[in-house]
């Protein structure tokens, strides 16, 4: 499965962003898909993930409550909706995933991975 991210850009803290990830070539739906996040120096970090069959969800601590993925099988696209944006929320973000995976924070897990969008929140 190949994956494109797009909806990155430049925001103000306490602004909004929605990022979305398109698939082809394979189908969201048999997927474990999750969110890394990447700084400048620093590993990939686990945000966000959806298990396969859409029932759960998983997120790291510091985005509780602010970030919410979704998919929608009908579009192929998995989505990273963005609520109160912290400067740290700034990052690189990447879209993985993981046939039939649970999509918890394990990055050794992913196969798949898109290129990246680029989120900057200023302060």
């Amino acid at each position: 499965v190949q994956l494109v991210e797009s909806g990155g850009g430049l925001v103000q803290a306490g602004s909004s962003l929605r990022l979305s990830c398109v698939a082809s070539g394979g189908t969201v739906s048999r997927y474990g898909m999750a969110w890394f996040r990447q700084c400048p120096g620093k590993g990939r970090e686990f945000a966000a993930g959806i298990n396969w069959t859409g029932a759960s969800t998983y997120y790291e601590d510091s985005v509780k409550g602010r970030f919410t993925i979704s998919r929608d099988d009908a579009k192929n696209t998995m989505y990273l909706q963005m609520h109160s944006l912290k400067p740290e929320d700034t990052a690189v973000y990447f879209c993985a995933a993981d046939y039939m995976g649970s999509a918890l924070g394990d990055i050794s897990r992913y196969d798949h991975w898109g290129q990246g969008t680029q989120v900057t929140v200023s302060s």
